[in-house]
């Protein structure tokens, strides 16, 4: 069997004798043999091979000693994997695969156990089918999926009308070329000048004024942001009428905001002008600046009383026509 093993210099004399006393055991070359595909649990090489958990456990613990096998935590239990294997380890178990009679069964056993894995995660789906998204799971948030498809946005001149502390801005200028973010507020402005400098955003240019009356050339904008900013205009028509004019042709208007409510008491709690807006309300100001391709939809239903709803609406102003 070890007739074509490579010639090993007389340094790693004492590695290669170790091994070779180590994979002696034609079980323990049964075990290198699933390791070298798979990672597996004690309880699943007791399966596979039909051995005790002792018996397996005195093997991986003697191959683990020899360098031949590695382990890493996961839960209660451990998985086990074929450490990087040399050239001499590699010869072995090619041909170990062909000698050893219970290899093919093994492996097709291997598979069943790894199958069974496979279930076990679908079971969990299956048992959370129509809730997921209502439940928590971990390292799923709105945000994480904002910032995937910033990187599917090709670079613009965007404007933030109504900014307010400049979070939004500064999640638009990972792919802008360039970020105009407005706000009446001088106080927010400062405040949000103050995290663009501590977060190193050198490409959002803040400016004091109202979304009315926008400190913005015309024709200058591709992309225009409201985000719950509209429902603080005292003429959001205006607003959105001095959206579309700095917008380019072609140039696009996204709004979000608040769905008609009955919440009185966000005028005081909030400093809102409007109690949201319905769908035809927003359609009807943005086809009187002129936009068109317009689609509005609730995309959000907060499940704590008073339920606001969240209102998106997006358009776009006609390119230019050659004459």
């Amino acid at each position: 069997m070890y007739q074509n093993l490579p010639k090993q210099s007389s340094k790693t004399m004492p590695s290669i004798v170790k091994t070779l006393r180590v994979v002696a055991d034609p079980n323990r070359l049964r075990i290198l043999l699933l390791l070298r595909g798979e990672e597996l649990s004690v309880a699943e090489l007791q399966e596979i091979l039909t051995m005790g958990q002792s018996t397996i456990s005195t093997h991986l613990s003697q191959l683990k000693q020899a360098g031949l096998v590695e382990d890493r935590r996961t839960g209660k239990s451990s998985l086990y994997r074929l450490s990087p294997a040399d050239g001499t380890l590699t010869s072995l178990l090619n041909q170990a695969r062909e000698e050893i009679a219970e290899a093919q069964a093994d492996q097709a056993a291997m598979r069943g156990v790894l199958r069974k894995r496979q279930d076990k995660m679908r079971t969990f789906f299956d048992s959370v089918a129509g809730r997921l998204g209502k439940d928590y799971v971990p390292g799923k948030s709105w945000k994480s999926v904002a910032e995937a498809l910033l990187r599917l946005m090709p670079p613009m001149i965007i404007a933030d009308l109504g900014a307010g502390e400049g979070a939004f801005a500064l999640l638009l200028a990972q792919r802008a070329k360039k970020v105009i973010a407005v706000d009446t507020s001088a106080k927010m402005i400062e405040v949000a000048r103050e995290q663009a400098l501590r977060h190193g955003v050198e490409n959002v240019e803040y400016r004091l004024g109202d979304m009315e009356e926008l400190p913005i050339d015309a024709a200058s904008v591709d992309l225009v942001f409201f985000s719950q900013s509209l429902h603080h205009a005292m003429h959001p028509e205006h607003a959105v009428s001095e959206a579309a004019r700095i917008l380019v042709p072609g140039g696009r208007i996204v709004i979000l905001d608040l769905a008609k409510h009955r919440f009185e008491e966000a005028r005081e709690l909030y400093a809102d002008e409007w109690l949201g807006f319905t769908e035809t309300e927003l359609e009807t100001m943005l086809e009187k600046a002129g936009l068109t391709e317009i689609q509005t939809s609730i995309v959000h239903k907060e499940p704590e009383t008073p339920q606001f709803q969240t209102l998106l609406a997006v358009a776009g102003k006609p390119a230019q026509i050659a004459h």
